[in-house]
């Protein structure tokens, strides 16, 4: 199983920007322990970050056929971005949304979310724990799936 994990704009600078909000660990710190976390659990990463939101949208599209689900932190976008949005029903892969602060508690403008609708569901206000409970959620997510599929090779065995 494959994850691709997707930073959006601004997440380069974690660990210098704005600390109060988003604290001192940086981009990599995060990657790192996402990383020792999917290698105990048999998990394949890969990692990217952009501050462009095409490129963000072409790397949602390459995840077709490449990953098995996707966890998104889309930044900023979230609030603007209709192109990610489609680009994340267009792959129709599980998506998991993460926010490190809570956005419902934020500026006004923060509160509109383009993308929530069409993720899987999403992980707001947990600082950089978010990414680790992205990924537990996302094994789940691939558990279920596959219990689901062992079930219907049974039924259809079974007709």
């Amino acid at each position: 199983m494959k994850i691709a994990v997707i930073q959006g704009p601004n997440l380069n600078m974690l660990g210098v920007r704005e600390q109060q909000i988003y604290g001192p660990m940086k981009l990599e710190q995060i990657h790192q322990q996402m990383k020792e976390f999917a290698d105990q659990n048999g998990v394949e990463v890969e990692f990217f970050q952009s501050n462009l939101e095409g490129e963000i949208v072409d790397r949602i599209q390459e995840c077709y056929g490449d990953a098995d689900g996707i966890i998104l932190n889309a930044a900023a976008y979230t609030h603007t971005s209709i192109a990610i949005r489609d680009a994340i029903s267009a792959v129709n892969l599980p998506t998991l949304e993460v926010h490190i602060s809570n956005i419902a508690r934020r500026e006004e403008f923060r509160q509109q979310n383009m993308i929530a609708p069409v993720c899987t569901s999403s992980i707001v206000g947990f600082g950089p724990f978010g990414y680790h409970l992205a990924m537990v959620g996302m094994l789940q997510i691939f558990n279920e799936i596959r219990v689901a599929k062992q079930a219907a090779q049974q039924a259809a065995q079974q007709a």
